[in-house]
């Protein structure tokens, strides 16, 4: 199993060192925030090209006290491996480190299922409750929103989309959010707070991911 990244000193009421935050991680992993409008998707100005069919579910309806951004993760294994990793809205802590234990409370996997999620001490909460708002197997799309829960996260709303790399040879994970900025903190603190979350996530993903493939062609070349 990999390592647990270092566990985040993240205050409740202020986010601080933001910027050695936002440039500490892994330069493989692309972030994009900006202004939020109307209507917006932080991946307009992205580094990595991501198909206009998979972009517009990342176009989020944003209010004035809101903000947005995305993460977009390269993992050298395919899309399929790391869907089976990522559609199970029962086990995010599979790949999910600042996930301590998940339930499910109300549904059976489908659309409009309801799971509460509890988080590793050192955070600036300690549940979270969830609805799954999509699950499409063919266009490898999750989405979930919180409902509830003891945080200061208000109106969340994720999405991740996988698609082949335009090699081929690989995934790209992109996961973005629309929440509320909570007092006492501005947008960007908002911003580098769940982007850093997001991000060590998707990088535990890629290495899940990524051994899983390994492991997946070891075993065919020995049938």
């Amino acid at each position: 199993m990999p390592a647990n990244p270092p566990k985040p000193s993240f205050l409740i009421h202020r986010i601080n060192n933001t910027t050695a935050t936002s440039t500490a991680m892994n330069t493989t992993t692309t972030t994009t925030s900006a202004s939020c409008q109307k209507r917006w998707s932080p991946l307009t100005c992205a580094a990595t090209p991501v198909p206009e069919t998979v972009s517009r579910y990342h176009a989020h309806p944003v209010g004035p006290n809101q903000c947005c951004s995305a993460v977009v993760q390269q993992i050298a294994a395919p899309v399929s491996t790391v869907w089976s990793v990522v559609r199970h809205f029962d086990n995010p802590q599979a790949y999910k480190h600042f996930v301590k234990s998940c339930h499910v409370i109300l549904g059976d996997g489908d659309v409009g299922t309801l799971r509460e999620v509890h988080v590793i001490s050192g955070l600036p909460a300690a549940k979270s409750t969830e609805r799954l708002e999509i699950l499409d197997d063919e266009r490898h799309v999750i989405s979930f929103s919180v409902v509830g829960g003891d945080h200061r996260l208000a109106n969340y709303r994720s999405v991740t989309t996988l698609h082949a790399s335009p090699t081929g040879n690989g995934t790209v994970v992109v996961e973005s959010y629309v929440v509320d900025i909570p007092p006492g903190n501005t947008k960007d603190e908002t911003c580098v707070f769940i982007d850093t979350i997001v991000r060590c996530n998707l990088q535990s993903l890629a290495q899940i991911a990524e051994s899983k493939s390994r492991r997946n062609n070891t075993n065919h070349h020995r049938e």
